[in-house]
This record gives structure tokens, C-alpha cells and sequence, in this order.
């Protein structure tokens, strides 16, 4: 497995911290990043820190019960760090879901990044 960079532990770290790890979270972004998230049902574009924080913090009004990310799996594909994931959660129909994110990383931030679900047509 490829070492996981500090901005992609990061953002793990903040996300599931929930609204506590809000500043966190922020400071994980580029002011002009970009990010494509499917948890509508289909694919969303955000475009800037404060629009993805905007959606992400959506996710704080409606919490997950017991909710824990776990991190199977991490490669870096053409300059991209990609990381599979799972999610658990009795809010979660079957109590668990899974993905992956790909991180563009630059300066010590996210500049993109795009979530794709498994079995949702990655």
C-alpha cells in the first residue's frame, strides 16, 4: 500500500471529527478547489473551499449514527493519490458502504477531488 500523504490523512481525520473538525476540514482545500461527490444519487460539482464545506457540512445537520471510515487501500495513479475506502454505519442500509476518493494534491492542499461509489458506475 502507498503511503498515505499528511493533506489525505487529514481530510479523513477532519471529516469524521464532524462539525467539531469544521476549521480542520477547510484548511485541507485549496480556495479554488473542486469537488465531485455522488451522495445525491447523482454526480455533484462544488467548485471552491466555501461550496464544499457548504455541502459537506449538510452531511453535520443529519448525522450518521456511530459512523467510522476506514481506509482499505491507497495507490498514487498518474499523480493522483487514490484511496478506497469503506464506511460503516447502522444509518447505512446493510451498515456499510465503500468507495474512492481521488485526491490532486498541490502546495500542501487539495485541489480536486472526486468520490465515486462502489457499484455506481466508477
Amino acid at each position: 500500500m502507498t503511503q498515505i500523504p499528511m493533506e489525505v490523512s487529514n481530510f479523513f481525520l477532519s471529516m469524521q471529527a464532524g462539525k467539531p473538525g469544521a476549521a480542520a476540514l477547510e484548511a485541507c482545500f485549496a480556495e479554488d478547489a473542486v469537488y465531485e461527490e455522488p451522495f445525491t444519487g447523482e454526480t455533484r460539482r462544488h467548485e471552491g473551499r466555501a461550496a464544499i464545506i457548504k455541502t459537506m457540512a449538510l452531511g453535520w445537520e443529519m448525522p450518521m449514527l456511530d459512523t467510522r471510515i476506514e481506509v482499505l487501500g491507497a495507490q498514487v495513479v498518474d499523480g493522483e493519490v487514490q484511496v478506497d475506502w469503506a464506511c460503516y454505519s447502522p444509518s447505512i442500509p446493510g451498515g456499510r458502504g465503500s468507495g474512492k476518493n481521488r485526491f490532486t494534491l498541490k502546495d500542501g492542499v487539495i485541489t480536486r477531488l472526486i468520490t465515486t461509489l462502489d457499484g455506481a458506475g466508477d
